[in-house]
């Protein structure tokens, strides 16, 4: 049934507050300048047509790691693309992390993958918040949460920090295993781990009626499950998104979605969820990096949805 929200919504611009060991340094000519921790990245960034603030020399004098893609096309970046990184002497493999919020800490593993990835994305760290605040203001023993696309678990671990009965599914092997070490490293446990394709085990979780109070996910553009199985975002977010609606209890619930996909709007995730959703309380919008050059850098869209229950409690 299609419910419309009883006040005009408003697009948000949307960006982490509580990082103290990360930031964007400059971005600008297809690349940003990050820190993360004591190590400071060069790494590709197709929506950084501007030209940078700082000079070439400026970024290498600063850099210990450098991602390189090798491509034609630099507006457009897939996983399946050459490159590789160029490290100082000095720059390990893998490092760790630290993000403070007043209500939890969260250590997390960061490494230097093939892809160009860490293992987070800083700006979720705003939905993070979002994620720890919603579960504990809620009057439940043992709240469900399932987050799928889950990465390497940074969401997971929130939740299950929050007190929150927590299932993880991706379809990466080597994701879920850096998700279970960012759980022990926060000192948690009992994290259900499912390595299946998130759309399947959606569809199979909805047959089995069974239901949760939270429901995360971070689809990709394209992507394939264990057994070879092919997601597209354009042509299955609509199911996907009827599906998780099923999942969700009636009276406690949170939904949140975030997208990639270069060139869709947040209102596409608003519209699509419009046709299951009561959005009267939903936040969209547009994740950002703030720099302090001033440019700051678009990330991605974003969708967050609470019962009414759950949004009268903030």
């Amino acid at each position: 049934m299609l419910r419309k929200a009883r006040t005009p919504l408003a697009l948000k611009l949307l960006h982490p507050s509580s990082w103290k060991e990360y930031e964007l340094i400059d971005s600008g000519d297809f690349e940003k300048l990050e820190r993360f921790g004591k190590y400071i990245l060069i790494r590709p960034e197709p929506q950084a047509i501007w030209s940078r603030s700082l000079s070439e020399a400026d970024w290498q004098r600063q850099a210990h790691a450098r991602f390189v893609r090798e491509q034609s096309d630099k507006f457009r970046y897939t996983d399946d693309v050459k490159g590789g990184w160029k490290k100082n002497s000095d720059m390990p493999e893998s490092w760790f992390i630290n993000y403070h919020h007043p209500a939890f800490d969260l250590k997390l593993r960061l490494a230097l993958t093939g892809f160009g990835h860490v293992g987070i994305f800083p700006e979720q760290g705003a939905n993070w918040n979002f994620i720890h605040e919603t579960i504990s203001s809620w009057k439940l023993s043992s709240p469900r949460v399932l987050n799928i696309f889950a990465y390497t678990g940074a969401a997971s671990v929130v939740a299950r920090e929050a007190g929150a009965d927590v299932v993880h599914c991706d379809a990466s092997r080597p994701g879920l295993n850096w998700a279970k070490q960012n759980m022990e490293l926060n000192g948690l446990k009992d994290i259900r781990w499912v390595y299946e394709d998130a759309f399947k085990f959606v569809r199979r979780e909805l047959k089995r009626g069974n239901k949760y109070n939270g429901l995360i996910m971070d689809p990709p553009p394209y992507g394939r499950g264990p057994e070879g199985e092919k997601w597209s975002l354009q042509e299955q977010l609509e199911e996907l998104v009827r599906m998780a609606h099923g999942l969700l209890d009636e009276r406690n619930y949170f939904f949140i979605m975030s997208m990639y996909a270069v060139g869709l709007s947040a209102i596409v995730g608003l519209n699509v969820a419009k046709s299951y959703f009561d959005v009267s309380h939903a936040e969209y919008g547009e994740f950002f990096l703030k720099s302090s050059n001033g440019k700051d850098l678009p990330m991605g869209t974003f969708l967050r949805i609470r019962s009414q229950d759950s949004a009268a409690i903030k």
